[in-house]
C-alpha cells in the first residue's frame, strides 16, 4: 500500500510539475505520508485526475454550512472545490465554493436548485475565501448544484435524488 501511495504521489508531483512548468519543490516525508492517507481514501487518484485536467488539488471543506452537515459530493474548479453537504436531521442541502488559497477577492458563486424547478438559492460576488453557504430543503427530490471561481465553473444536474 505504501509503495502504491508513493508512486501515486510521484505521479501527482510530476503532473503538477508539468502543469506549473517544472516549478514544483521536492516532496518531504510528510507529503508522502499525506499522500498515503489520501490514497487510502481514493484522494490521490482524484487529485491526479484533477491536475491532469488543469484543476488544482481540492480545497478543504471549511464547515461553513454549520453543524449536522456532512459532505456528500464535490466538484473541482480551477482554484478550488464546490462542496455539496446534507443535513439528515432537517433535510437541507448546502453548497459552498471554497478557494484553495485565500487571496485577493475574485468572482465566485455557489448555487443549488431543485431539478424540477421551484426552489433556487445562489450566492455570487467577489470573495477572498468562499462563496455561500446556500441552502435548499429538498429531501427525496433531485437537485442541480454547482459553483464557480473566476471563469472556471462546474455543475451537476438531476443528482442526489434520494
Amino acid at each position: 500500500m505504501t509503495i502504491n501511495a508513493n508512486i501515486s504521489f510521484i505521479a501527482v508531483t510530476m503532473l503538477m510539475s508539468m502543469a506549473l512548468g517544472g516549478c514544483v519543490a521536492s516532496a518531504s516525508n510528510d507529503a508522502t505520508v499525506e499522500s498515503s492517507q489520501r490514497q487510502q481514501q481514493g484522494g490521490a487518484e482524484a487529485t491526479a485526475e484533477a491536475v491532469s485536467q488543469g484543476l488544482s488539488p481540492a480545497a478543504v471543506y471549511n464547515g461553513v454550512c454549520g453543524s449536522g452537515y456532512a459532505v456528500i459530493d464535490s466538484l473541482g474548479v480551477i482554484g478550488g472545490t464546490v462542496y455539496l453537504t446534507y443535513n439528515s436531521g432537517n433535510g437541507n442541502n448546502c453548497v459552498v465554493t471554497v478557494r484553495n488559497t485565500p487571496g485577493t477577492a475574485v468572482p465566485m458563486c455557489a448555487w443549488i436548485e431543485t431539478s424540477s424547478g421551484g426552489g433556487f438559492s445562489e450566492d455570487c460576488g467577489n470573495y477572498t475565501t468562499y462563496a455561500g453557504p446556500v441552502y435548499l430543503h429538498a429531501p427525496h427530490v433531485c437537485i442541480d448544484w454547482g459553483g464557480s471561481i473566476g471563469n472556471s465553473s462546474s455543475a451537476q444536474f438531476d443528482s442526489h435524488c434520494g
